[in-house]
């Protein structure tokens, strides 16, 4: 039987390998090809994992906010390009989601004006910036919503027939 952590500042890895009640050597045991030691590695923050682990710990772990964070956390172009994503309730990520969209759609005809030169002048410049924000507050949105769907997939709460 492994020793319990007492260590306070753990990072979402050992979080989430210690939320299936899981040791570093049952882990591994479940992971396959990551042995006890790199999981160790990784949990103390001496190795980054690699996206192949993070995919293994988060088919194993039943964890997808683990890809979401490595990827805006871990990879440069994800930190770039990647939302973070919040996983809450369904009806929470809906009504955010929702709002998102209307803001958005309020926007439809300012953002076509703009767009209808290929270019954002001086002028508009302040518009587009407004409508950016709420592209990236509708993306974030639909992030949450990716990893809210494939958390229910992993945990048997979405019922795949239908």
């Amino acid at each position: 039987m492994g020793k319990r952590s007492t260590k306070k500042d753990k990072n979402i890895y050992q979080l989430s390998r210690e939320s299936c009640g899981l040791t570093r050597e049952a882990a591994s045991e479940l992971l396959v090809h990551i042995t006890p030691e790199r999981i160790e590695k990784i949990e103390s923050g001496k190795s980054t994992a690699h996206p192949d682990e993070v995919l293994a710990m988060e088919r194993g772990y039943r964890n997808p906010e683990l890809c979401n964070r490595y990827c805006r956390s871990e990879c440069p172009i994800g930190a770039k390009y990647v939302p973070e994503a919040r996983l809450a309730s369904l009806a929470q990520i809906t009504v955010e989601t929702l709002a998102a969209l209307n803001a958005v759609q309020a926007e439809k005809d300012s953002l076509l004006a703009i767009a209808v030169d290929d270019r954002v002048n001086d002028f508009e410049r302040r518009d587009f910036d407004r409508i950016y924000d709420k592209l990236t507050a509708l993306d974030r949105a639909l992030q949450s919503m990716r990893v809210w769907l494939e958390h229910a997939r992993q945990s048997g709460k979405l019922d795949e027939a239908k």
